[in-house]
């Protein structure tokens, strides 16, 4: 399980899928096999959320800072699994806040609204901005669904507001400062925090 469950910087993550609608440029896949405690992040067999859970009984979550569901796949792309992890860790004493990174197409991959069915489950979600406008962000993320992508994910981070308490925008600084002030100002009007990820 230790390309499943591994930890980072304090926090204990969970690697559901390795599965994504895009193929960013900047993906941390086409530089390294592994991150933190893992020596590798690719999976023979996505692990069913039972696997999951039961991994988790070993675990003292409350030697951890936070539980992020990131890997090196989209967490959307395992929707059901992440939502009865998710379930299963509101049961658990001690757990610490629970966290989604996520490119922000859920709504795309399961052809749904899946905003609403974080309520209750997760603290945090983090999106990734990655780009100021349409043409530039399907050039640098190159995601499956085309020209819908960008649209979609500011809507689906708008929507997160209504359910989750604390929503994030994320950008790699492997763009340009004047583009990074561009997203800044997409963030500042959807009222939205923007963390600036320095490309490792």
């Amino acid at each position: 399980m230790s390309n499943i469950i591994y930890e980072y910087g304090g926090g204990l993550y969970i690697n559901l899928t390795n599965k994504c609608p895009c193929n960013c440029r900047f993906c941390i896949r086409g530089q390294t096999q592994g991150a933190g405690s893992a020596a590798s992040l690719w999976l023979e067999d996505e692990p069913t959320a039972e696997q999951v859970i039961s991994a988790l009984g070993a675990i003292r979550l409350d030697n951890y800072t936070e539980i992020v569901f990131c890997g090196f796949g989209e967490p959307f792309c395992a929707l059901e699994n992440l939502l009865a992890i998710c379930r299963h860790l509101r049961e658990r004493a001690g757990c610490p806040p629970v966290r989604i990174n996520t490119n922000g197409l859920g709504d795309l991959i399961n052809s749904r609204p899946t905003a609403p069915l974080l309520e209750g489950l997760v603290d945090v979600i983090s999106i990734s901005l990655n780009a100021s406008d349409g043409e530039k962000y399907n050039d640098l993320c190159r995601p499956s669904f085309g020209e819908a992508a960008f649209a979609a994910m500011l809507k689906f981070a708008g929507d997160c507001k209504k359910y989750v308490p604390d929503v994030r925008f994320s950008l790699v600084d492997t763009v340009a400062e004047d583009e990074i002030a561009r997203c800044g100002e997409i963030a500042q009007k959807l009222d939205t925090p923007l963390r600036i990820r320095h490309f490792e």
